[in-house]
């Protein structure tokens, strides 16, 4: 794979002069085309061999370019918030928006590759750490992102020589480091590891570009115009080249329209003095279950959707009380921010998954997409429909990290709702819980019935299952809620 990358290509002094203040000129126009449609963002990763010229090729693009439109991260050593999390969440962090261009030097391959160099995985956690990574890329690109992979090359002899002439360079060698010689005595390591990974995440929609690092003039005229070609064609397309790719074939409603909700017995039946007995017991075994030593390598996550009116605040209220205020988190979840829209759109839930011993409760939840953006035509049906896929590969991960996700649906009746609604409207303090989108919703009761349907079909596993809440008594349904939660947490603590 990096056959051609040692055959010693270089540029003399005189050509690359003539042509880089054109190229400049070029990418800086580009980059202001980018910022000012901002249909997509760019992400450029930086990998290679010490000495292969990453770092001078990132100053590089740093001052051919606008560095204010730029942002540009350093990856070392994950710290104690990143490793109370999912390996890629210190990524999805620093992901940039569009109109943007993103530059990592050093990234999610990183981890994977020298993982491996120095024995803290095997093959197959190599290949599993790979297929993360696939689906990491896939969502980006699938999303719009424009993603650029450079692999600076050098043979063994070119690194040895290279690290050489900057330790004898006063204005270099304070570059030259223990790690980099470290890293040159695995150099046969780090080359067959490196091929496996870019071996198999050389895809059509995320390649990589391996380029000769030992000449600095022909290094940098084939990144520059490799990122201008990229730009510029992307730019050329209509609306950003989103995919328009379905995952799965059409939904159709069933032929004898029974719907999963259809099944439920709404009226389920609680009187208070049970409810208020059941309540503190319950509520109590929460508290001692999430300060059980072994809670602290793992995390909560609560998901609550449901009817408007169903129930949802009430429930979580009855959770919190239960739980070290120090400890958890509530996200309400609305309409996006501009902020939230320029960014990948599960970025704004990554952003709050809690570290280890930590709790967020979620008050609607990235479940909108298969929901409200799907019923009101906010999301095309290419996006809401890859988002069954991507909501799994989502809840899979945090699981996998330690996390116990508890998702609740809240439902009512038609009948139920509508009571409610005319309750709120007539007491004054419970006014502002009633708007017209409530109102609004009411009307496509079916298409949200449908929707929900499906969401429980494609996205209730056997680790991240749904719980479907008969909602009509408030007791019922909170006690039923707390119940689900304390032997999830007893299931996972064991």
């Amino acid at each position: 794979m990096f056959e051609s990358a040692e055959i010693g290509h270089s540029i003399d002094k005189n050509t690359f002069r003539e042509a880089m203040p054109k190229l400049r000129e070029a990418l800086l126009d580009l980059q202001y085309d980018l910022k000012e449609k901002a249909d997509f963002p760019v992400l450029i990763l930086i990998h290679g061999f010490d000495g292969a010229g990453r770092g001078e090729t990132m100053n590089l693009i740093n001052e051919w370019l606008d560095p204010r439109l730029i942002d540009t991260v350093a990856f070392a050593e994950a710290n104690d918030d990143a490793r109370a999390r999912p390996w890629m969440w210190r990524y999805w962090m620093q992901l940039p928006a569009k109109g943007r261009i993103g530059m990592f030097f050093g990234s999610y391959y990183s981890d994977a590759l020298f993982d491996r160099v120095f024995a803290r995985s095997d093959r197959d956690a190599l290949d599993k750490q790979i297929f993360d990574i696939l689906r990491f890329e896939r969502m980006l690109t699938m999303d719009g992102a424009l993603v650029l992979k450079f692999w600076f090359h050098l043979t063994r002899e070119q690194q040895h020589k290279r690290l050489k002439q900057m330790e004898k360079d006063p204005a270099s060698s304070w570059r030259v480091t223990k790690t980099d010689w470290e890293h040159y005595e695995r150099y046969d390591k780090i080359r067959k590891s490196a091929e496996h990974i870019l071996r198999l995440t050389n895809t059509a929609a995320a390649p990589w570009v391996v380029v000769d690092g030992e000449d600095a003039n022909y290094r940098s005229l084939t990144v520059g115009n490799t990122l201008l070609n990229a730009i510029r064609n992307r730019l050329a397309q209509a609306q950003g080249s989103k995919a328009e790719l379905i995952d799965a074939p059409p939904l159709l409603a069933p032929i004898d329209n029974k719907l999963l909700l259809d099944t439920l017995k709404m009226n389920q039946s609680m009187d208070k003095a049970k409810y208020k007995a059941e309540l503190e017991q319950l509520q109590g075994r929460l508290h001692r279950l999430t300060r059980h030593p072994r809670f602290a390598q793992h995390s909560l996550v609560l998901a609550f959707e449901g009817n408007d009116a169903a129930g949802k605040g009430g429930s979580i209220r009855r959770i919190t009380q239960a739980l070290d205020a120090r400890r958890y988190r509530v996200v309400p979840i609305a309409a996006p921010t501009q902020e939230e829209k320029a960014k990948p759109w599960l970025w704004r839930f990554w952003r709050h998954v809690p570290g280890k011993g930590g709790i967020t409760i979620f008050d609607r939840t990235w479940y909108g997409r298969v929901l409200v953006e799907r019923v009101e035509g906010f999301a095309k049906e290419a996006d809401w429909m890859r988002a069954y896929y991507e909501i799994n590969d989502f809840e899979h991960q945090l699981s996998e990290n330690g996390a116990v996700i508890v998702k609740f649906w809240l439902a009512i009746s038609k009948e139920e709702q509508m009571a409610r609604f005319k309750g709120r409207e007539e007491t004054g303090f419970k006014r502002f819980k009633i708007t017209e989108e409530d109102w609004r919703n009411r009307d496509k009761w079916d298409a949200y019935k449908l929707a929900v349907s499906d969401m429980v079909d494609r996205t209730s596993t056997s680790k991240v299952p749904w719980t479907l809440v008969e909602a009509n008594n408030k007791y019922y349904a909170r006690i039923k809620i707390l119940k689900t939660i304390c032997d999830a947490l007893e299931t996972r603590l064991a």
